[in-house]
């Protein structure tokens, strides 16, 4: 027969138990970690969609010498960018981005004052895109613009 110190030293140290039940809980605890990442992932991947990429326009048709304009310039969709065309004093075709340099404003050709003037802060650009005036920081992008033979514009970015 055993006696009663035996049986004691063979019962689970508390030691023992205490460990393994801390290793259960974190078994448990990465496991619901797991399985909620699981689930949130691809639901915060379809809330936040990458981001897209700009279609990479190098030229395009805007229209012809003899259309009619409403305005003594058009503002035209260049990929993203929104770029104004317009005809100087001397008849030549000029296109410039359609945005202020300082917020972002969509500018306008004063055929009259033959500036290109921001209504928002009162920015003055010359003909070439230039800061007369005004709070704009930088000048505006310069696009070039090629007549076809048949009458065509075309409106393209500067190359280099």
């Amino acid at each position: 027969m055993k006696d009663s110190n035996t049986i004691a030293n063979t019962a689970p140290d508390s030691d023992t138990t205490i460990s393994r039940l801390s290793l259960l809980k974190r078994l448990i605890s990465v496991g619901v970690i797991g399985w909620l990442g699981s689930i949130l992932y691809p639901v915060a991947r379809y809330l936040i969609p990458p981001p897209a990429g700009e279609a990479r326009v190098s030229s395009m048709k805007v229209g012809t010498v003899d259309d009619q304009w409403e305005k003594p310039f058009r503002i035209i969709r260049f990929g993203r960018t929104p770029v104004m065309l317009f005809k100087d004093r001397q008849g030549t075709f000029r296109a410039l981005a359609a945005t202020c340099t300082h917020l972002a404003c969509i500018i306008q050709y004063q055929q009259e004052n033959n500036i290109i003037w921001c209504a928002c802060h009162n920015g003055k650009f010359d003909l070439s895109g230039k800061v007369i005036s005004g709070p704009p920081p930088e000048p505006l992008e310069n696009f070039d613009v090629n007549i076809t033979d048949n009458g065509e514009i075309w409106v393209s970015r500067k190359q280099g």
